[in-house]
């Protein structure tokens, strides 16, 4: 057998066994297992009605946020208008909640006409998810706003960039409440309360915030690469934790209900994330908190909750916290820009980078900076491409220039096989000594093979995760890089008048598009820069190969497909140029011939 040939059949059977390794390693997730029903004590606890001065350990669950009277919804309730150039909604004054919230920038589909995306939404709509702020009132305190407190305007008329509201509501005994939001240009909103005691004995109040997702989503993706859940980040130590994972916690005492507790955090955030966006709370810079992942199994509501300490507010004194709260798109810059310059401790890791992080941060990167200069993520995949390929180029150049001088080699090979006969041993010790004279690593063309694999993962990741690439055009009918070629055989690529076949469907993976066909063309070219081996089996491996692969990757992201056509161009033309540097020139031509039946000239030297 030509050793050239082993090492391809090698390089593909590595290649399968690492997929196999990836899958074993990343698994699709479990179906959920039904919980065991729980009383309504067990459920949601006593009310938070006793909040001591004491350590953090010793304090008492922030209030159930489910305590509407039933029937209520929050879609009437009196509203301040939420307006930026990115943001539109409004926050309610039923709670003080921010809980109704759509971003301008992005749409469901890439139809231009398409509904803007909802991030937030009130109780009574179905998926119901906002953000409350409120405190834990100790001992002697009559009342303290709770989830269905109506709230009176203070100041501010508009919530927007520069132009805060202030909410006012006073419980009649002595105690006023504030909360003062504001929002910045992007996501970041700011969550001021106060309170100011106007009676003659000190009260202690315990400060929270959180944000609730009434049941879980229902447009999950669900698929085994992408997180999508709670997130957190707890002095440095990233938490991802699955919808599944929180309601399979433990019953905790103290914030009476199944919880994911983190205690005595210093800097940290924690949240709500699904592919493209997320709702993150982030205390207080310097301040010590508890943060805790809670589910009620008996209203089917996940909470993400931050807890400050207990403060002792005197008699005619003040007492303030604010809390910030990021709802919006996982934007790259965005984020970076408020990790760097707003103290939000490594909030780029709330983009789901994965195990490979090492090479999917580098390699988004790499992409985002020639997407700024090109303008066009299609043409940025390419030119991405064309970096990778240049530093991997000397390993290339060394891999192809053993393949070419394996092929010098040749005629001494096939003279060792007849010499040895079928003395195996005798031919494997002729070929190693072979080998060792003339200086040829007959695996180093495996070499560019295995490196593309990590690369080619990383960059799916990368596609998949971002919301840059999403909805991002290329040109003509390839107006979402991160979604499959939306072309199809079927329908002639657009040009008979009916629709291809629906995506993610049987007769999609058949009748495959553009871009998928063009990588099966691309691979079968680069084959063709050597004749078709001899052995009848292993002729039929690699007629088979480029055309399996075509259909193996048509359904993947179409800015993927980009990438592999792109490789697989330079790749040929690369090993071209460089075997003809050897004295070789490549029959292509004669070895296509070769591969409909006609006979194909062997590579002639010179």
């Amino acid at each position: 057998m030509d050793d050239q040939n082993k090492n391809l059949i090698l390089a593909t059977a590595l290649s399968f066994i690492v997929i196999l390794v990836w899958f074993v390693l990343f698994p699709p997730p479990e179906p959920d297992v039904p919980l065991d029903p729980v009383t309504a004590e067990e459920a949601t606890g006593a009310p938070a009605t006793d909040v001591p001065a004491a350590p953090l350990a010793d304090q008492a669950a922030p209030p159930d946020t489910a305590a509407l009277t039933p029937g209520t919804s929050l879609e009437d309730a009196p509203r301040v208008s939420i307006e930026t150039n990115r943001l539109t909604g409004s926050v309610s004054l039923i709670g003080g909640r921010i809980d109704d919230l759509q971003l301008k920038d992005y749409r469901t589909t890439v139809d231009p006409d398409a509904p803007i995306v909802t991030m937030l939404s009130p109780q009574g709509t179905p998926d119901a998810y906002y953000a409350l702020q409120g405190w834990a009132g100790g001992a002697g305190v009559d009342a303290v706003p709770g989830p269905d407190t109506e709230w009176s305007l203070q100041s501010g008329d508009t919530l927007g960039v520069g132009s805060p509201v202030t909410l006012r509501w006073g419980n009649g005994a002595g105690l006023v409440f504030t909360r003062t939001l504001s929002v910045d240009e992007d996501y970041m909103f700011t969550m001021t309360q106060g309170v100011t005691n106007e009676g003659a004995t000190p009260v202690n109040l315990a400060p929270f915030s959180m944000v609730v997702q009434h049941t879980e989503p229902d447009d999950l993706e669900n698929f085994f690469i992408l997180h999508e859940g709670a997130v957190a980040m707890a002095d440095e130590e990233l938490a991802e934790t699955d919808w599944s994972e929180i309601t399979e916690a433990e019953i905790n005492p103290r914030w009476g209900r199944q919880a994911i507790v983190s205690e005595d955090v210093s800097a940290g955030w924690i949240g709500f994330t699904d592919h493209f966006w997320q709702a993150i709370l982030i205390p207080q810079a310097g301040t010590s908190f508890d943060q805790a992942l809670t589910y009620d199994a008996r209203t089917d509501i996940y909470r993400a909750i931050t807890r400050m300490p207990t403060q002792t507010v005197a008699a005619g004194g003040t007492a303030e916290i604010t809390t910030r709260l990021f709802a919006g798109a996982k934007e790259w810059a965005v984020l970076r820009g408020y990790e760097s310059d707003a103290n939000v401790p490594k909030f780029i890791d709330s983009i789901d980078w994965g195990w490979f992080f090492f090479l999917t941060k580098p390699i988004f990167w790499l992409l985002h900076e020639i997407n700024k200069l090109i303008g066009n993520m299609g043409w940025a995949i390419i030119g991405l491409t064309l970096i990778i390929k240049a530093i991997l180029f000397p390993l290339a150049y060394k891999s192809y220039v053993s393949m070419a001088k394996m092929k010098e080699l040749q005629p001494q090979m096939e003279k060792l096989k007849e010499e040895a006969g079928d003395d195996r041993q005798k031919m494997q010790q002729g070929m190693m000594e072979l080998y060792k004279r003339e200086k040829v690593n007959p695996a180093a063309g495996c070499l560019p093979i295995l490196m593309q694999i990590p690369i080619f993962f990383s960059l799916y990741k990368v596609i998949f995760v971002t919301i840059e690439l999403r909805h991002a055009p290329f040109f003509g009918p390839f107006q979402d890089l991160s979604a499959p070629d939306p072309t199809s055989i079927m329908n002639l690529f657009g040009l008979l008048p009916f629709q291809g076949p629906e995506p993610n469907t049987i007769l999609a993976l058949i009748f495959i598009g553009i871009l998928p066909l063009l990588l099966g063309i691309s691979m079968w070219l680069q084959q063709k820069l050597n004749p078709a081996p001899t052995d009848p089996t292993q002729q039929m491996i690699f007629a088979w190969m480029p055309w399996v692969f075509m259909f193996m990757l048509g359904s993947f992201a179409s800015g993927l497909v980009v990438y592999w056509i792109a490789n697989n161009t330079i790749t040929f033309i690369q090993q071209y140029l460089i075997m003809r540097s050897q004295g070789y020139k490549p029959d292509v031509f004669g070895n296509i011939k070769g591969s409909f039946g006609k006979k194909s000239k062997t590579d002639s030297k010179g």
